[in-house]
């Protein structure tokens, strides 16, 4: 959720974004998870001539899993764990139906009995996919529970349905265990210092890397919900929800084809803990949005952003030359109430002509009461509804009845 790696500065829009902390799962909370989710049923008189998945999905947009159906398991490849991954990094799942039996020739596949009933989530942008497939009443517990937006899990958290386990590479093994999940969902960095799918693999806990985080279109993370509506059986389910999704988000980018006035987006701020300012490569996530919506980003022409699908560090006066008369600014900064707290960041953000014109707009309109922007987690799963904001944000008079849902202007400090 909160917890940022510099090493993954790249992806932002992860979307995913995880807590350093841990924390400890109480007795009461344990209990009252482990108790409000029914054993799945599972196939009583197996015929090996039934196709136990008359429901399909494939990847159309997502570019980091696969899967082959059998007639009565799935294999599952998650292609892209992390970012530079190679083949060597993938992780196969088979996902067997329950009551039917298990395949041979998977050596070094990870077996998981389906539907999978009880889930631990270890990320905010896996809990929207539960939502929409039906199943977050199976959710027993999350990394941390500080940053969820969800009303539904927020009352979960509130009447200690759920238990907090901890992310990375502190996650309490014993606690997941003690809880007795069908799966696990987290996300891998490629570091066992910040990962914690190597401990609970070692526990023998069922645990899938579900990188949606990684995907560089918005469509592309959207469609993790298929890879979601695998392990419950809900294949049906996320082809529809997704399915709805995708024509809303291409009808808006057909409202931007025709769109000549294009204005000029700076994207991202100055960090001083790194000593420079990241711009998002031409095939990055960012990018694509911006594109999407009828924009252009400030040194997107530059040559070492061409075909590149990272974020990329600049120095602050490479970034001022270039940025300076940009006509919108997307700073994606935390804890800044008011265009005076960004000028305290960095005094020379005056000179900037979205400045001084307050075209500031940040992606923290939906924040948890700690401030996890719900722009990383309901955000991730709705593409078209930050589209259409960032529509709304460049062009307004093409979506004139829209009201901004994720993004928010930041107002001059004395407003």
């Amino acid at each position: 959720m909160k917890f940022r790696l510099l090493l993954l500065s790249l992806v932002l829009a992860i979307f995913t974004v995880l807590p350093a902390i841990a924390q400890d799962a109480t007795p009461e909370a344990s209990a009252a998870a482990t108790a409000a989710v029914a054993a799945p049923a599972c196939v009583t008189n197996y015929d090996a001539s039934v196709d136990y998945f008359p429901d399909k999905v494939e990847p159309d947009y997502s570019k980091g899993w696969t899967v082959e159906y059998h007639k009565n398991y799935k294999v599952v490849d998650v292609t892209t764990p992390w970012p530079g991954a190679t083949a060597k990094d993938a992780f196969r799942y088979v996902l067997v139906e329950c009551g039917t039996p298990k395949p041979t020739g998977y050596d070094g596949a990870e077996f998981i009995q389906i539907p999978v009933g009880k889930v631990i989530a270890l990320g905010t942008s896996y809990i929207p996919q539960l939502k929409e497939l039906g199943v977050l009443d199976d959710l027993i517990g999350v990394d941390s529970f500080d940053f969820f937006n969800t009303p539904e899990v927020v009352q979960m958290i509130a009447d200690k349905k759920l238990i907090a386990v901890g992310s990375g590479s502190s996650v309490n093994v014993e606690a997941v265990l003690n809880a007795d999940p069908g799966l696990i969902l987290t996300f891998g960095s490629g570091s066992p210092d910040y990962d914690a799918h190597p401990a609970l693999i070692q526990a023998g806990a069922p645990v899938v890397v579900a990188s949606d985080y990684v995907e560089q279109t918005p469509l592309g993370q959207a469609e993790w919900v298929k890879f979601t509506s695998m392990f419950y059986d809900r294949e049906a389910v996320a082809n529809t929800v997704f399915g709805e999704k995708a024509d809303a988000y291409n009808k808006l980018v057909d409202l931007t084809k025709g769109v000549t006035d294009k204005p000029t987006v700076l994207w991202n701020a100055y960090s001083s803990y790194a000593n420079a300012w990241s711009i998002p490569g031409s095939e990055s996530f960012a990018a694509h949005y911006v594109n999407d919506a009828g924009g252009t980003l400030v040194l997107g022409d530059d040559p070492k952003l061409q075909g590149n699908n990272n974020a990329l560090p600049f120095d602050f006066e490479a970034v001022y030359d270039a940025g300076l008369n940009a006509d919108i600014w997307m700073p994606g900064v935390f804890g800044v109430n008011t265009l005076g707290d960004l000028l305290a960041q960095d005094a020379r953000y005056a000179d900037f002509a979205a400045f001084k014109d307050d075209h500031v707009y940040n992606y923290d309109a939906r924040t948890s009461p700690k401030g996890g922007d719900d722009y990383f987690e309901n955000g991730v799963a709705n593409p078209q509804d930050v589209l259409a904001d960032l529509i709304k944000i460049f062009h307004p008079d093409l979506l004139p009845d829209h009201t901004l849902i994720y993004f928010r202007q930041i107002p001059p400090a004395t407003k």
